[in-house]
């Protein structure tokens, strides 16, 4: 657990990079879409309780409270919930989430009962021991709750360096990623995570990928210029195959298997 990443050194690094410009726009574009479909609920009139579990800067929490859920929201980097609660102030909901500085593996020591809606992105490729986050996760689930689940591609990374032509480093047997890099040690194979989700006993209601083309372009040209065309296209094809595996993130929709 000591060996699990803490953002407290990449924060700002974090924010600047992903969430002050595109990337940032697109993750949080294609996991609203499927929380939206997947989840209605988050637009009825009866509050869902909520667990953010490595929120990091919040968007989602932060936007699932202005909606009158109640939040919980959980990181291990006292600077990003600081930049979480900033936010959260500005947004006027500050008050109306429930913020936990520990490791998620001590969290149930400081929340009870059980969750509408459990949401975790891009937590488990920076776990030094990330097999047991899905029976973890799935503890804090109600029995018709819903674990919005998203991870690092290792498919992604590899494709990636083809076209850039770094072979030396697919040649590795293990990747290590410069200091202070946004990329992960332990990228994951899709079939890697679906071996997890069964041991779990859940079921997988939906699949996007979080980035399928924009990682990709080196030179932009046409609709690649113009940032809500992107978008558009990125949200149009997260969902179709082959494309969706080529996401730099993939998005999971799970549930227990007993309500699938």
């Amino acid at each position: 657990m000591s060996d699990d990443r803490n953002f407290d050194d990449l924060a700002e690094r974090f924010q600047r990079k992903v969430y002050g410009g595109l990337k940032g726009d697109i993750r949080l574009a294609v996991l609203w879409r499927d929380l939206e479909e997947q989840v209605p609920q988050i637009h009825g009139d009866k509050p869902l309780r909520v667990l953010d579990v490595g929120a990091g800067l919040g968007q989602l929490a932060i936007r699932l409270a202005q909606l009158g859920h109640q939040v919980v929201v959980n990181d291990i980097s006292s600077e990003m919930l600081a930049m979480a609660k900033s936010s959260a102030e500005q947004a006027g909901v500050v008050d109306n989430i429930s913020w936990h500085h520990c490791p998620f593996q001590e969290l149930s020591s400081h929340v009870e009962g059980r969750f509408d809606l459990v949401l975790c992105h891009a937590v488990v490729e920076w776990l030094a021991d990330p097999e047991p986050l899905m029976v973890q996760l799935k503890h804090f689930l109600s029995e018709a709750g819903v674990l919005s689940f998203a991870y690092y591609n290792r498919h992604s990374l590899e494709y990636r360096n083809l076209i850039r032509g770094n072979f030396n480093l697919l040649k590795r047997d293990t990747f290590t990623p410069d200091p202070g890099s946004l990329t992960p040690n332990n990228p994951l194979l899709p079939e890697q995570v679906q071996a997890w989700v069964d041991d779990a006993g859940l079921t997988v209601q939906a699949t996007s990928g979080v980035r399928v083309f924009h990682d990709y372009v080196t030179t932009l040209r046409g609709g690649n210029g113009v940032p809500e065309s992107v978008i558009e296209m990125e949200l149009a094809y997260s969902k179709r195959e082959p494309y969706l595996w080529l996401g730099r993130y993939i998005h999971l929709l799970l549930t227990s298997k007993s309500q699938a």
